[in-house]
């Protein structure tokens, strides 16, 4: 179980960096639509390599291809067109976070009526701890932006988007390995995106620009370890902690790009900020307590 928290910590940490990565493609002008597509369809295909080269290529089954193309859907489709579109309209970083981080909130429905699980007083009160958290962490004041409503609307589809993909991740990792279920689900949801990618994501294309250094080496972190390597080990965490304990992992994205920015000199946390992310831990130690029976 120890490594279970090993690889859910370093998966959210790669996550926390991936905004730094984004945020530096984004600050060049590329559009979002081009490198999420190029993120993702390179990320399926490396997995793809991955499994063939070790033999672990397992097809879908017939009764399986509704659940992959539902889970591909739900990620990464919805959730990264929903939160990237959703974060501009609301114009603010802060209360776009605060959204996200209900994650568990939701999750802990779905846990409970899909699969049954056992959530007691403890783990509500550590989530709610962490929502706590959180919130101080993610305190800083923002501008709204001119479409706010419907960037908070996108912004909660991104979290159902989320919590959908955890329960189908959920159901299927019984019969696949992590990375079959991850190869699979970006290479599907690539072919989703190929249409805004060509819509939207060429239309001021620049060799020089988009095959420079500058935007190769952004795009293939985020490639090859924000969601290669990184999704692969949420979906242990996932198969291993339930839907709502693992939920609590990634409503922390935002903590640990405060921390990461802070580390980089990025930016400077305040000591409120320091003691949301005090609370915060104390939140997830109590939101994965287990009460053992005499």
């Amino acid at each position: 179980m120890t490594l279970i928290y090993i690889a859910s910590t370093f998966a959210i940490t790669l996550w926390g960096m991936s905004y730094i990565w984004t945020s530096r493609l984004i600050d060049l002008g590329i559009p979002v639509f081009y490198f999420v597509f190029v993120r993702i369809f390179a990320a399926g295909v490396i997995l793809f390599l991955f499994n063939t080269a070790y033999g672990r290529i397992k097809r879908i089954q017939k009764q399986d291809w509704p659940k992959f193309l539902l889970l591909a859907f739900c990620e990464p489709f919805i959730y990264f067109i929903c939160e990237t579109v959703g974060l501009k309209m609301t114009g603010s970083p802060t209360l776009s976070a605060m959204v996200i981080a209900t994650i568990p909130i939701f999750s802990i429905g779905a846990g409970i009526l899909f699969f049954k699980e056992k959530i007691g007083w403890v783990n509500v009160l550590g989530i709610l701890f962490s929502l706590v958290g959180i919130m101080m962490v993610v305190s800083a004041k923002g501008e709204v932006g001119e479409h706010f409503i419907w960037g908070i609307v996108l912004l909660l589809i991104a979290v159902i988007s989320e919590v959908g993909h955890a329960s189908l991740t959920k159901s299927l990792a019984g019969n696949y390995s992590s990375q079959i279920i991850v190869m699979y689900q970006f290479l599907i949801g690539s072919v989703y995106l190929f249409p805004l990618f060509l819509w939207k994501g060429t239309q001021s294309f620049n060799a020089e620009l988009y095959f420079s250094s500058d935007v190769l080496y952004p795009i293939i972190c985020l490639s090859i370890l924000c969601s290669s390597l990184a999704f692969s080990l949420w979906v242990s965490t996932i198969k291993n902690l339930g839907v709502a304990k693992s939920s609590i992992f990634s409503a922390l994205i935002p903590v640990v790009a405060a921390l990461i920015a802070w580390i980089l000199g990025h930016e400077i946390l305040a000591a409120r900020q320091w003691a949301g992310i005090v609370v915060s831990t104390l939140g997830v130690i109590l939101s994965q307590y287990t009460f053992k029976k005499p």
